[in-house]
């Protein structure tokens, strides 16, 4: 165990940990040379090309220091704010981590919520300042900063640079010297956790996870506590570029395990794997069930497409278990799903995903989020949908989700970043200056006022420069109204929103303005309107295509034109009774960016 190292990379988006990571594993001789490309953790083509982490992988380097021989885990993890729970479960599997901030940019607000993840787990923390060999690198400003921070000193920072491959021999000895080895008994009974699986369409899932206590041999009886199921242990092994089957693995190993388990629900990320026959006391603390926050509706652009759909979610699910669907209808779409995300970055993944890998064209409704009614009976329910909101005379009160939010800005975008965060209905908690030029503000948010633009419109009023980490707080009473859309009286259920009351009116009214631009003319007038409850709130009228029927009448009486006006006015109402107003797709994504 005194030759084991496991250690995960803390960083914000794009400062280059995947690119640091590849100069490791190229020091190390863990990859040929041939195999080697760009970010070779990051397997997904989309990973690539956006140039983010979204699944967390992990991989075993060996590393001799001073005549011995090491045994280095890297457990890479997720930058992005969606996945922090896959974060804090690899963290957990770790006794110290890297600390990677970009010399050019300085400390970002995700940077600093995954570096509190890490201090709570005590984590050795081993600050790296990467992109040295840029121009316009800011090493001694951004030192300060790091040590603000965490309070290390100068001589503990590395300034690396993952394009020239400076300072990594110093990161690979700070490594071994610095973080301690793994603790624990090997005599104990076998306590390991998961912190991550992925599916194989030949072998079933495969669950990776640390043993923080005894030792699985191949062919175990082993049970996951969580779940409550028995498995045999196939294959066990550890983790190089590919699976590299052992026949035991002991306390502070990393691996995998292989056991044909084909449906995803039985493996948990956070879950614990102990022996059927001699289980440990207690499962590992900190397992929660990922909920999503962001809801959205997904249908496919062609109806005879629905099955397809459902295949390509069941194969996606395998892929990423924290995605959950249910099968719902609407009046306007069809047939498709209700799905859940962990936020707007997951849900934008999946469509893409959805484009790619399965070749679906799909529509999605506006997102929304979860709310808790509180019925005048006494009961309790969960809305995810406007259209499954009981009737306003059953409710006693509605509750939302509420983010506490940081944002981290330059001085100058203040005041801007704070009449977004209130216009949103936000009330801020703090503001701090981290130094004279960077100020951290921290505001508690409604989720549902996030979900539609709020990321697009910060980054577009601070030129890019601020960034944005939030968590679930919990609950708050709000007064909202559901905003139905009618078009000649119809409701369009999948244009439904829940709303609060203040924006309600405002809100309806563009909202029927800019569908007067999208729905084309018909041979009759078209009523839009924006109702909450039985009141119409906002109303536009798309004008009747106007045909001139007193055009052959000339000469003579008046009681002639009328008799033809008359006359075609009844055939328009009865055209009205019959004719339907298609909605164009371009309606429902409108919806999404009204400003």
């Amino acid at each position: 165990m005194d030759n084991i190292r496991n250690f995960c990379i803390i960083a914000h988006i794009d400062h280059g940990k995947s690119t640091l990571a590849d100069r490791l594993l190229e020091n190390t001789k863990t990859i040929e040379a041939r195999d080697m490309h760009d970010q070779v953790l990051d397997s997904m083509e989309l990973e690539q090309e956006r140039g983010i982490t979204i699944k967390s992988h992990a991989i075993q380097m060996d590393y001799v220091h001073e005549g011995k021989e090491y045994k280095l885990n890297l457990i890479d993890t997720p930058g992005h704010v969606d996945f922090s729970y896959e974060v804090s479960r690899s963290i957990k599997a770790c006794e110290g981590a890297l600390l990677i901030i970009d010399a050019t940019q300085g400390i970002q607000a995700q940077t600093i919520s995954n570096l509190y993840l890490a201090i709570e787990h005590d984590l050795e923390i081993i600050p790296v300042l990467n992109k040295m060999d840029l121009p316009n690198a800011m090493p001694e400003v951004v030192e300060d900063q790091i040590i603000d921070l965490i309070g290390c000193d100068h001589e503990d920072i590395i300034r690396a640079s993952g394009k020239t491959g400076e300072g990594v021999e110093k990161i690979l000895t700070s490594i071994v010297e610095k973080i301690p080895p793994p603790k624990g008994d090997p005599n104990a009974p076998l306590q390991a956790l998961i912190f991550d699986s992925v599916f194989n369409s030949f072998r079933g899932i495969i669950a990776y996870f640390k043993i923080l206590n005894g030792q699985i041999r191949k062919k175990d009886l082993v049970k996951f506590v969580h779940t409550d199921k028995e498995y045999f242990a196939d294959e066990i092994g550890v983790l190089k570029l590919g699976l590299m089957p052992r026949d035991v693995l002991t306390t502070g190993d990393v691996g995998y395990i292989i056991s044909g388990i084909k449906t995803a629900k039985e493996v948990k990320v956070g879950d614990t794997i102990t022996h059927v026959k001699n289980p440990c006391p207690k499962a590992i603390s900190g397992f929660e069930e990922v909920k999503p926050m962001v809801f959205a509706g997904v249908y496919p652009i062609d109806a005879d497409d629905y099955e397809d759909l459902r295949t390509a979610m069941d194969k996606l699910q395998l892929n990423d278990a924290s995605l959950t669907f249910e099968p719902e209808s609407s009046a306007a779409l069809g047939f498709g799903f209700r799905c859940g995300f962990l936020g707007l970055l997951h849900m934008e993944i999946i469509q893409e995903r959805l484009e790619r890998e399965y070749e679906m064209n799909v529509i999605t409704t506006v997102p929304n989020v979860s709310y808790l009614v509180h019925l005048t009976d006494g009961e309790t329910q969960t809305v995810y949908n406007p259209s499954g909101m009981p009737p306003s005379t059953k409710i006693n009160e509605i509750e939302e989700p509420y983010i506490r939010a940081n944002i981290i800005t330059a001085s100058e975008f203040i005041g801007p970043v704070m009449t977004l965060c209130l216009e949103k209905r936000g009330t801020l908690v703090s503001q701090n200056y981290l130094t004279s030029e960077r100020a951290e503000l921290v505001f508690n948010l409604p989720l549902g006022e996030i979900v539609f633009d709020f990321y697009d419109k910060l980054k577009s009023i601070s030129k890019g420069y601020a960034s944005f980490d939030y968590h679930v707080s919990g609950y708050k009473p709000a007064k909202l109204v559901r905003l139905d859309i009618l078009l000649n009286g119809e409701m369009v259920d999948a244009l439904s929103t829940l709303i609060h009351f203040d924006n309600a009116y405002n809100f309806g009214r563009r909202m029927c303005e800019k569908l007067k631009e999208l729905i084309p003319r018909q041979q009759f007038d078209i009523a839009i309107q924006a109702a909450i409850g039985a009141k119409i709130i906002a109303r536009e009228t798309v004008k009747a295509v106007r045909k001139d029927v007193t055009a052959k009448c000339y000469g003579g009486d008046i009681t002639r034109k009328r008799k033809l006006l008359e006359k075609q006015k009844k055939g328009k109402k009865r055209m009205k009774q019959v004719g339907n107003v298609e909605v164009p797709q371009k309606a429902f994504l409108a919806v999404l960016k009204l400003d």
